[in-house]
């Protein structure tokens, strides 16, 4: 049964910096345009522009810039009850526009000031999925407390999801990140991975897809999504398991189509799609992503992301 609120993503919600042209370094760039960002926020505002009823849980600075992301985020129709202002100046990253693997350099400071009592947990049973990330997870307190509510969320049946959107730079402990994903899937999590990712985070830059897919399984979790760019997407889970291939398509930006391919994924899922459509909605709405730089319209309809399903 659909429960009331779909997604809380709990995590990073910051200002991305992204070079207005395509370099291959920050030292290359010039100009630079800012876009609110952060992978949590960015789910919650692409499943809100998709229809879906969405929940933040985020930390941003006492700031003009904090201010200017709860707005933004709330206009989307994000419910932002649990986004908070805090006295640590809000996250920025400088991003480089790519039309591949963008390279990024972070500056850190309000986003991983989570707290316990931003967790809604007399609502938990309300709520269909509880997602968050690797970044979101790799700095204290925002670690223990997203670990907490997880639990919590898991004894009231909602499905959590992570996005092991790994990297050095924010994780320095490459190991305390491995056995934190291994507990996220011993929860029956839901795993969305890149090829890069997985590269940073096991130090293994060629991987067999099968080996991923059954690593993650193995490991108890429901459902992986082994995304590798220009080339496609895996996806498995203990019955099946799909290759789809990537379609060419004019690359405006990178930035942000991982978020928007799982928004499109768990929006098929909260919709009863089988394993293969939701990875067809995922790559039409990364897509729509790739086309565009910046953020997508304010509106997408539902529909658009099941135009290859008919």
């Amino acid at each position: 049964m659909r429960r009331a609120i779909d997604i809380l993503s709990a995590g990073e919600l910051l200002v991305d910096f992204i070079t207005a042209e395509f370099v291959h370094t920050l030292d290359e760039a010039t100009l630079f345009k800012r876009i609110p960002g952060g992978s949590p926020a960015n789910l919650c505002m692409n499943m809100a522009r998709l229809g879906n009823n969405t929940m933040l849980a985020a930390s941003v600075g006492n700031d003009d810039m904090g201010g200017v992301l709860r707005n933004y985020v709330a206009r989307l129709g994000v419910d932002v009850s649990n986004v908070v202002q805090v006295d640590e100046p809000t996250t920025l990253i400088l991003v480089t526009r790519s039309a591949a693997v963008s390279n990024f350099q972070p500056y850190r400071g309000a986003d991983a000031m989570l707290s316990i009592r931003q967790f809604p947990f007399g609502r938990f049973e309300e709520i269909g999925v509880f997602h968050t990330t690797c970044f979101a997870l790799s700095k204290q307190p925002a670690q223990h407390v997203i670990l907490q509510a997880a639990e919590k969320a898991k004894r009231a049946k909602c499905q959590l999801s992570i996005d092991v959107n790994y990297a050095e730079k924010i994780w320095p402990e490459r190991r305390d990140a491995q056995r934190i994903v291994a507990e996220f899937c011993r929860l029956g999590t839901l795993i969305k991975v890149s090829d890069v990712d997985w590269g940073r985070l096991y130090e293994d830059e060629s991987p067999k897809p099968e080996a991923v897919l059954d690593h993650f399984l193995k490991m108890g979790a429901k459902e992986v999504c082994f995304t590798l760019g220009s080339e496609g997407c895996w996806v498995a889970n203990g019955e099946e398991r799909h290759y789809l291939p990537a379609r060419p398509v004019e690359v405006k930006d990178t930035t942000g189509a991982g978020d928007a391919f799982w928004s499109g994924y768990l929006t098929a899922r909260l919709d009863d799609k089988s394993l293969l459509e939701c990875a067809i909605a995922g790559r039409r709405m990364a897509e729509l992503k790739l086309i565009h730089f910046g953020p997508l319209p304010d509106r997408v309809e539902r529909e658009r992301i099941y135009e290859d399903l008919v």
